[in-house]
């Protein structure tokens, strides 16, 4: 089976700091595949590489066996990679429905000039990339907040918000940095039942997280990194009782939890 996305051999270095180290692991279809280590083990590099924000020193990215290494962060988006940070980013300014909208406009046609003269292709392109992203909230439960502005949102709704406007785009792939992070108990089980619904609906899902009960229950494999190192990939059970991970990371205490 062709994975759906590849890394191969990605060194990122920083002058004479090697902050991912010849890491190598495959994605396919219908998984969710989650990332962990300590903090500095070179996750969020790893990630910003594989959505284009950075270039590798060395190595390559694939995605269904085409290299995104030359590739910027908008083509990458285009082919099906979207992403979401650890550190919200939306657009408080702006309304949740403009939030989601922004995430649209990958999927439309109409160029500078057809916005700027308003014309009839444009207006009926805006309305369609209107309701979609109405769509896309309904999914997320903030329909009800589509005209307030994001800025009045809570916490844990700003990073639905987020979610929405990376599944706007469409993706095949959704990269997710600590999806949980700051959340309540009452939002954090929204949110994975959420992640649930998205694999269900064929959107892969890449995560970096720290929190061990979310990934052991929701992932399928996961890879460990420490300093930017790869030292393991396996399934979350073959992960917690690996022996150099428990030394590195996880702890005694999560053996066989």
């Amino acid at each position: 089976m062709e994975p759906l996305l590849e890394t191969v051999r990605v060194t990122r270095a920083f002058g004479g700091l090697i902050a991912v180290a010849g890491v190598s692991f495959r994605t396919y279809a219908g998984q969710i595949k989650a990332i962990i280590g300590p903090n500095g083990a070179g996750k969020t590099t790893l990630f910003n590489v594989i959505n284009g924000f950075i270039k590798p020193t060395t190595g390559d990215v694939r995605l269904r066996g085409r290299s995104l290494r030359d590739l910027a962060v908008h083509q990458v988006a285009r082919l099906g990679i979207s992403r979401t940070f650890q550190n919200v980013q939306n657009f408080g300014n702006m309304t949740v429905l403009e939030n989601v909208m922004v995430g649209r406009h990958l999927m439309t046609r109409t160029g500078f000039l057809g916005a700027g003269l308003r014309l009839q292709r444009m207006r009926k392109e805006e309305k369609h990339t209107q309701r979609k992203a109405y769509e896309v909230l309904a999914r997320v439960g903030l329909d009800h907040r589509s005209s307030e502005l994001a800025e009045n949102l809570s916490f844990g709704e700003q990073r639905l918000l987020e979610l929405a406007r990376a599944m706007a785009t469409e993706p095949e792939l959704i990269l997710l940095d600590e999806p949980v992070s700051g959340l309540n108990e009452s939002e954090k089980t929204a949110m994975v039942d959420i992640l649930s619904q998205l694999r269900q609906q064929g959107i892969n899902l890449l995560m970096v997280d720290h929190d061990m009960d979310l990934i052991m229950n929701i992932s399928d494999e996961v890879v460990v990194l420490d300093r930017g190192q790869k030292i393991a990939e396996d399934t979350p059970r073959g992960v917690q009782n690996n022996e150099e991970v428990i030394r590195a990371y996880l702890g005694e205490g999560i053996r066989n939890a």
